[in-house]
């Protein structure tokens, strides 16, 4: 199946009620591994792209200035039920990820967490974000890829036949998003579910 922004909007609707109390669990170990690895310093602005119902914003340190967005109103209702939080500065905003919505350089670190395999297109989804970047500031990524040069064998396309109705793509290669993208990789690790996750962090090129 085909990932479109109509389908996301509609299977997030059905995830929004449930998703903090069953699948945010799993995830949570990596996302606090990114925060982690951003190193978010106090005063800086970030760009948190498909927020969805909120469950990085605790994690942001106290100082932190935060642009939420996130294509379905549903996820964004949880995501507000959570503020506000003390001492933290958090805007949310329904918005396409995947078009330049801001100008460049507002931002000094971006965190993409579990969207470039939800998006129909992940290259413009990082394009964009990486736009918004000042020169040098950085961007985390919590996600599921397949390893460089490989293919997705039968039964993970097979499977992704299905997860894809579920609203995430399990046959997407990082490498395949960030031709030409202005960066430098400083992180690529493993995270959970055995290194089926990743944590990416990338420096955006200076001038």
């Amino acid at each position: 199946m085909k990932m479109t922004n109509r389908w996301n909007t509609f299977i997030y609707r059905l995830w929004a009620p449930v998703y903090d109390a069953t699948v945010d669990h799993f995830f949570m170990p990596g996302r606090r591994q990114a925060m982690q690895a951003l190193a978010l310093q106090p005063g800086e602005r970030v760009l948190l792209v498909g927020v969805g119902t909120g469950a990085d914003l605790p994690l942001l340190p106290t100082g932190a200035r935060a642009v939420g967005i996130d294509l379905s109103p549903d996820m964004l209702a949880r995501a507000r039920a959570k503020l506000p939080l003390l001492g933290r500065e958090v805007i949310l905003m329904q918005a396409d990820a995947q078009l330049p919505l801001f100008a460049p350089g507002s931002f000094d670190t971006a965190i993409l967490n579990l969207i470039l395999s939800v998006v129909p297109d992940g290259a413009a989804c990082l394009r964009a974000a990486m736009d918004t970047l000042k020169p040098g500031g950085r961007m985390v990524i919590f996600d599921k890829f397949l390893p460089d040069q490989s293919r997705p064998g039968f039964f993970r396309r097979l499977f992704n036949f299905f997860s894809t109705f579920f609203g995430t793509d399990i046959t997407r290669r990082f490498s395949d998003m960030t031709a030409g993208s202005p960066h430098q990789l400083l992180k690529n690790d493993p995270s959970i579910a055995r290194g089926m996750y990743r944590l990416i962090l990338l420096q955006k090129n200076q001038l």
